[in-house]
């Protein structure tokens, strides 16, 4: 019998720590044979202990691969010129990508065979394999990345009221049959690769800019901090008609939501660009990673068709009551804008772009108070203050800036200054309270 070496046969002389990488590359591509006991010119050198050799392969493949390749997989013993040799069959998997357990779902710890080598793959041919295995959309692949931490989404589903166990997680999505986790739940986490940009400009291009800021963590924390950010700069200019002072937003509060809720739920994830809003002075312009999904128009979204590219992630935000129902925040955005200059839609192949008019800079009022420029960890400050928490301190400062007492009283006294806060009390019982709009 003689061996060779080839894209699907493998040689062994001994069971080395490469062995298992050996069959997670058999298994992820076209399947093969390895025998141990021939060395790599295909000399038969034999195995003095086959059993236990066999029992250790056994072992391996049951611990040391993941998912289940038993199934897979074969082990036999055959004598060659009088010398034993252990013959390991390996077919192309059902559930690639297969990967070590110690190393995870990630270059290091998935190999596919590329001739006679075993070679790691990238994560792009990760990807392709997931989508092979299962064809199933970005959010209910299965993530490479499996160290995800949930903090603050546990936060976020407690304040919703919405329960968020181990149990709760395969319910909604976040960690699929094989109690792996699924690319929502790495959406969800600490550890989500994307992110919202935000940017203002003076005037109506891009030509001066003011101030910008990038969101990081869990979709539903970007959605937080992008939506805080974003209120900053939608101003509150009153007018007088008749005895009565009358204000209004530049934005619809409901039109600004539905906008960002859109552009999170619906965007395509497989790629790793940003979510980009651009605040001008007459516009609001939400760019969305991905065009709409095959098959459906921008007539069909006019008249409530919904196909979510992300139902995982729709399903959960629809649980945790961010989105009432499936088709209706086009609407919504229309109806806040009824009787005036009505928002636009753009849709491209690789994007789609939803901008909101200023409604007070069409209708010709005029702002008693410009846009105060704000440096990013101004904005950070600025985000402390909610419903629940309305007076801050310098240590609240200090902590979320990760920072002394000195530059934390530096951007205190600089909002008081620009009119964003004020300062109660003296001493150690001072206090900083949010200037609301019109005060």
């Amino acid at each position: 019998m003689d061996f060779l070496e080839s894209n699907t046969v493998e040689l062994k002389e001994i069971i080395n720590n490469d062995f298992k990488k050996e069959i997670v590359a058999f298994a992820n591509t076209n399947g093969g044979e390895i025998y141990v006991g021939v060395d790599n010119k295909g000399n038969v050198v034999g195995i003095d202990n086959i059993e236990k050799e066999m029992e250790r392969i056994s072992s391996m493949i049951r611990d040391g691969i993941k998912p289940d390749l038993i199934p897979f997989t074969s082990i036999e013993a055959i004598n060659v010129d009088g010398k034993n040799v252990i013959c390991v069959s390996v077919s192309r998997g059902g559930k690639i990508p297969y990967h070590l357990t110690d190393k995870g779902m990630k270059p290091s710890g998935v190999y596919v065979r590329h001739g006679v080598a075993s070679i790691p793959a990238s994560e792009e041919m990760i990807r392709d394999m997931i989508k092979q295995n299962d064809g199933t959309t970005f959010d209910k692949a299965r993530s490479i990345n499996q160290e995800l931490t949930f903090e603050f989404a546990e936060k976020f589903f407690k304040k919703y009221g919405v329960p968020f166990a181990y149990e709760n997680k395969r319910t909604l999505g976040l960690i699929d049959a094989d109690g792996f986790y699924t690319n929502a739940a790495l959406l969800l986490s600490d550890q989500c690769e994307h992110s919202i940009k935000c940017a203002i400009f003076s005037g109506v291009g891009k030509t001066r800019f003011q101030a910008r800021e990038e969101f990081h963590g869990s979709i539903l924390e970007q959605l937080e901090e992008a939506y805080r950010y974003i209120e900053l700069s939608n101003r509150n200019p009153a007018t007088i008609e008749g005895l009565q002072r009358v204000e209004r937003l530049d934005y619809p509060k409901s039109a600004v939501r539905e906008a960002l809720l859109n552009a999170i739920v619906h965007r395509d994830y497989n790629y790793s660009g940003s979510i980009i809003v651009n605040i001008f002075e007459d516009r609001m312009e939400y760019v969305s990673i991905g065009g709409l999904v095959k098959g459906i128009t921008m007539a069909d979204i006019m008249h409530g068709v919904s196909q979510s590219r992300n139902m995982v992630i729709a399903n959960i935000f629809y649980r945790l009551e961010l989105i009432e129902s499936y088709g209706t925040g086009i609407q919504r955005i229309l109806e806040s804008y009824e009787g005036l200059k009505q928002p636009m839609f753009k849709v491209e192949p690789a994007s789609f772009v939803t901008v909101l008019p200023n409604r007070n800079y069409f209708c010709g009022i005029v702002s008693d108070h410009k846009p105060v420029m704000l440096s990013p960890n101004e904005a950070r400050v600025l985000s402390l203050f909610s419903d629940e928490k309305q007076l801050i301190s310098r240590k609240d400062v200090e902590e979320v800036l990760g920072t002394s007492s000195f530059p934390a009283n530096k951007i205190l006294r600089s909002l008081v200054i620009k009119g964003k806060i004020k300062m109660l009390g003296v001493g150690k019982s001072t206090r900083y309270v949010l200037i609301e709009d019109g005060e």
